[in-house]
């Protein structure tokens, strides 16, 4: 199969299926063309890879989960393991995130707005607070 069927099939970015190719996540076979021919293993790996992108793990975690997807021999201990850090990463960002959202609603909180010159949110931007 073309890269461009591919493409579509799989809604990855062309560019993304070649730089996939190039850091050897997939592999695709040279046409006497000198073009791309993506098997059907081949895919299912970039369907399997778009799938995991979307879950957000980074394209080491994407390699180390796809070989393991085609190890036969693997221990599911392995994969657990992976996933599991990787919601705790998720977890982490989310708190973050939730104390971010309260700072930034604190700060709007404190601003009256209008036209005068002094700002809450400025003085409070000045102020860092590290809780």
């Amino acid at each position: 199969m073309k890269i461009g069927e591919v493409a579509k099939l799989t809604g990855l970015s062309v560019k993304s299926i070649r730089y996939y190719h190039d850091i050897d996540l997939v592999v695709a076979n040279r046409g006497e063309n000198g073009y791309r021919e993506y098997s059907a293993s081949a895919v299912d790996a970039l369907q399997f890879i778009q799938h995991c992108r979307e879950l957000g793990f980074t394209l080491e975690d994407c390699k180390t989960l796809l070989k393991l997807q085609n190890n036969t021999h693997r221990n599911a201990e392995d994969v657990k393991e992976l996933v599991s850090h990787h919601l705790q990463d998720i977890e982490l960002r989310i708190n973050k995130l939730t104390v971010l959202q309260e700072q930034l609603s604190q700060l709007i909180h404190d601003c009256h707005g209008g036209e005068q010159p002094d700002c809450a949110i400025l003085t409070g931007l000045s102020h860092h607070r590290t809780d």
